[in-house]
Parts: structure tokens; sequence; C-alpha cells
């Protein structure tokens, strides 16, 4: 079994070919929605999770300097952003280190910006917050999610909660 140590390194794309710079990223918090459940046979109260349903996520991006690729992102439309990782694992049995494959794909919305600092030898270290339209998430090659609230779509590991809801939907 091989143990995750660390990102070595990442790379942020637009449309997956236009590199948009050294940046940090947050990635967005899944958060979903609840109910409370009360009444006749509940002792209290009990919260259920509305199967498949998101709140709004947001992504985070923060680069180093001001650049014309980091301010593109401010344009108002959609953006399709491509966040490829590289992880480091190892395999104690075996005594290797090896780097694995993640990538990010995200459809956004920007929703804010802000210019940083600056200030002699430092970097701007501006940032922006996306709108999430759109998210998934690739292992080695292996969607392990897909989030797409507006297409009904909720797929974690193999499982696509969502497609009941579609088909009863007539989607």
């Amino acid at each position: 079994m091989a143990i995750d140590q660390s990102v070595i390194n990442f790379a942020v794309y637009e449309d997956s070919v236009e590199y948009l710079g050294m940046s940090k990223v947050t990635l967005p918090d899944v958060t979903f929605l609840t109910q409370s459940i009360s009444g006749a046979g509940v002792g209290g109260n009990v919260e259920a999770v509305i199967l498949g349903h998101l709140e709004a996520m947001t992504l985070g991006l923060e680069f180093r300097t001001t650049t014309p690729q980091s301010v593109q992102l401010s344009e108002l439309r959609r953006h399709s952003i491509d966040l490829r990782v590289a992880n480091q694992y190892e395999d104690p049995v075996a005594g290797t280190v090896e780097a694995r494959k993640e990538k990010h794909i995200f459809v956004v919305v920007p929703k804010s910006t802000k210019g940083g600092a600056i200030a002699p030898a430092t970097p701007t270290s501006g940032s922006g917050e996306y709108a999430v339209r759109y998210w998934a998430t690739y292992i080695n090659g292996k969607k392990v999610r897909e989030l797409d609230p507006l297409n009904f779509i909720c797929y974690i590991n193999g499982v696509d909660y969502l497609a009941g809801v579609r088909a009863a939907l007539g989607k």
C-alpha cells in the first residue's frame, strides 16, 4: 500500500492549453443541502441530507503577480480551468517513491478579484474567487468525482447519486 506524501507540483491551464502561471489554489468545499426532519415518531430533530444536491461551491486562485492571464480570468464569462497535479507516493514495502497524476477540471464564473499588494521585492498575491458550475476529479486517469448541479450529476467513486432523479424527471 502506497503512502501519499505531498504535492510535488502543479500547473493551472485555461481551456486545457493556455498556461495561466504560478498560482496557489483553494479547492471548493462540497456541502450537501440538508432538511431538518421532526414530528411524530422522531425523538427530536434529524438532519436529512438531500440526495446529490449541493450548496454553492467556490474555487480560489491566488497568483504571485498580475499577468494578462490572471486578468483574463476576470472576464465575465464561463472559464474552463484545468488543474494538473503531480503527487508523491511512497511504497514502504517495495522501497519506491513515485509520482501519480491528479487532475481537476472546473467550469467557473468569476465572482470577485483582489488586486493584492505592491511592495518592493514581494509578490502581489492578487487573487480571485470563482463560482463553480462543474467539477470533475481524475486520479491516475480514472474519474472519481463529477459534480454538475445544473445537469443533475453527482458522481462520486463510481456511484451516480442522481441517476434515479434524472430518470424520474425525464432527463
